[in-house]
């Protein structure tokens, strides 16, 4: 890692009163890190929705295992956060999902995400997240879902 970096890694318990916790936390790291003020809500907001998606899978699917959130800082132009759940891909439908800034995820396949993850709650989470995030990557994979989004700082 470049001596410029600096990461955070924090794990929680699939509980939904830990969701404000890891907010609290992303939001604190995110202005530490240089994210302008305007930005804050949204990096909450965001952080929040990816969280309490990664909490209800783990609920429905593995109890017991914690959510885990990385925090990265580069130092010079990108704040990123990246939600993990351990729900295995097969669980939600085992094609793997991608997003872009431009819009929100959908399934490689060009299907919708909404059916594969459970109700259609899922697909607007989801939506809400690629509209909050400046740049939002969703990925998953036989070991779980990986939600990557980041924000630019102002270093």
């Amino acid at each position: 890692m470049a001596p410029d970096m600096a990461t955070v890694e924090l794990s929680f318990s699939a509980l939904p009163e830990h969701v404000r916790t890891a907010r609290l936390i992303v939001t604190a790291v995110a202005r530490r890190s240089g994210v302008a003020e305007v930005l804050l809500d949204e990096v909450r907001l965001a952080v929040g929705e990816a969280c309490s998606r990664a909490v209800e899978a783990h609920q429905r699917h593995c109890p017991d295992e914690p959510v885990q959130l990385e925090l990265t800082a580069d130092g010079h132009r990108r704040f990123e956060v990246i939600v993990s759940d351990t729900v295995p891909g097969e669980d939600l439908g085992g094609a793997p999902a991608t997003s872009s800034p431009a819009g929100p995820a959908a399934w490689t396949d060009g299907t919708a995400p909404s059916g594969a993850l459970g109700d259609g709650s899922d697909a607007l989470g989801l939506a809400v997240i690629s509209g909050l995030a400046d740049e939002v990557e969703i990925s998953s994979t036989p070991k779980g879902m990986q939600i990557r989004m980041s924000w630019p700082t102002g270093s």
